[in-house]
């Protein structure tokens, strides 16, 4: 994540920097923890108005299908 925001030049909040160096090497929790971000961003940005989402997987498809899958949207 820290090198994707370097190459693009974006900021990553400090509250994930912190909550990330807590879980240290552990995967399955980093992975929980950006599940359950993206999905509170996702909810955010859909009952706000945006017309939907698109999500970049980066050949990472299944934390994707989980975020979908959370925010219970019709299919």
């Amino acid at each position: 994540l820290a090198r994707f925001s370097d190459a693009c030049g974006a900021e990553i909040p400090r509250w994930i920097r912190k909550q990330l160096e807590a879980y240290a090497d552990d995967t399955a929790s980093i992975q929980a923890f950006g599940e359950e971000v993206i999905t509170r961003m996702c909810e955010q940005l859909l009952q706000g108005g945006a017309p939907g989402l698109h999500f970049y997987t980066l050949n990472q498809a299944e934390p994707s299908l989980a975020i979908w899958n959370n925010l219970k949207l019709p299919r």
